[in-house]
Formats: structure tokens, C-alpha cells, sequence
């Protein structure tokens, strides 16, 4: 068994990502993924919390 079918196992659909980005030679996609949930996680932290004015101070 290697490193990527244990992970796939252990974090899910996080892991079977990782594997298909693995086995398709696909490592480029990875940066532009993580960037998205980034912006996702700004867009909900700014809505509706306190940490709001920090966000916005940001851009």
C-alpha cells in the first residue's frame, strides 16, 4: 500500500482528491483549490462575525 491509498482511506474526500491529482499527474490544480477555499472562508468570516472589519481590512 502506498502513502496515497492511506490517505485516501483516512481523510476521506479530501484524501481521494489528493490521489486523483496523484494518479492524473495533476499537481497544478492544487494551489488553485486552495486559493478558492480561502476566498470561501474570507466571504463566510465576513458576513456575519466579529472578525468582519479585519477582513475588509484586508482588501
Amino acid at each position: 500500500m502506498g502513502f496515497f491509498s492511506t490517505a485516501s482511506r483516512r481523510l476521506g474526500i479530501a484524501g481521494e482528491l489528493l490521489s486523483f491529482f496523484a494518479r492524473n499527474k495533476r499537481w497544478w490544480m492544487l494551489p488553485v483549490i486552495l486559493v478558492v477555499l480561502f476566498t470561501a472562508v474570507l466571504i463566510v468570516l465576513g458576513q456575519s462575525s466579529a472578525l468582519a472589519p479585519f477582513v475588509y481590512a484586508l482588501f
